[in-house]
């Protein structure tokens, strides 16, 4: 296993066979993306993308968390160019995921909200814990998803069904995440799971 300095990436890469893992690890308990992370993770993803062969990613969190989201902090603190700067590199981390040439999958366990959804849509698949919440918040918060969310959630779920998510903040559990086609499958243990899936997709 890798871990960066804790002053220039708070995430891991390891690896288990013929798959990547990376493995969000913020110490905020929300798993934020934060510029640096986001800078960093992409960077990382573009590299790894490049190489051969290359490898299926696994994207997960923790049991609590596998992305809060946006740090609404710094979100507060942008304005004008800065806020248009932020949306590009989120969006650059989204294309960096779903361009990435072998099976991407995101082992979602506890809150995947707002900019973590975002990162969980990029992925080819989707397996999370029955503890699963997910949610796009930001219309209880006046401000809107702009990472792709609001491009790859209509896609996925249907236009009507999307709007509901956004427009009325709500949060889905595991349960209805799988019903409506938030998800692919419910595990107790996603990263174990994802882990099977990937370890049969084909290399690169």
């Amino acid at each position: 296993m890798r871990k960066a300095e804790p002053d220039e990436i708070d995430f891991t890469i390891s690896r288990d066979g013929s798959v990547f893992i990376f493995g969000l690890e913020a110490e905020d308990d929300g798993n934020r993306l934060t510029q640096k992370r986001v800078r960093s993770l992409t960077e990382e993803i573009e590299h790894f993308g490049s190489q051969a062969p290359v490898l299926p990613l696994i994207i997960a969190g923790y049991d609590r968390f596998f992305s809060a989201g946006a740090d609404l902090n710094e979100i507060s603190a942008l304005s004008g160019p800065a806020a248009y700067e932020f949306a590009q590199l989120g969006q650059r981390l989204m294309r960096a995921v779903a361009d990435y040439p072998a099976l991407t999958i995101a082992a979602i366990s506890g809150y995947c909200m707002g900019g973590g959804l975002d990162l969980a849509l990029a992925c080819d698949l989707r397996i999370c814990a029955p503890n699963a919440i997910f949610g796009h918040r930001g219309a209880a918060l006046g401000i809107m998803t702009g990472w792709g969310g609001t491009q790859r959630l209509p896609r996925l779920l249907g236009r009507a069904r999307a709007l509901q998510m956004f427009l009325t903040a709500e949060k889905l559990h595991a349960p209805e995440a799988l019903r409506i086609g938030l998800v692919d499958r419910i595990a107790d243990n996603p990263v174990a799971t994802a882990l099977h899936v990937a370890s049969s997709a084909e290399v690169v």
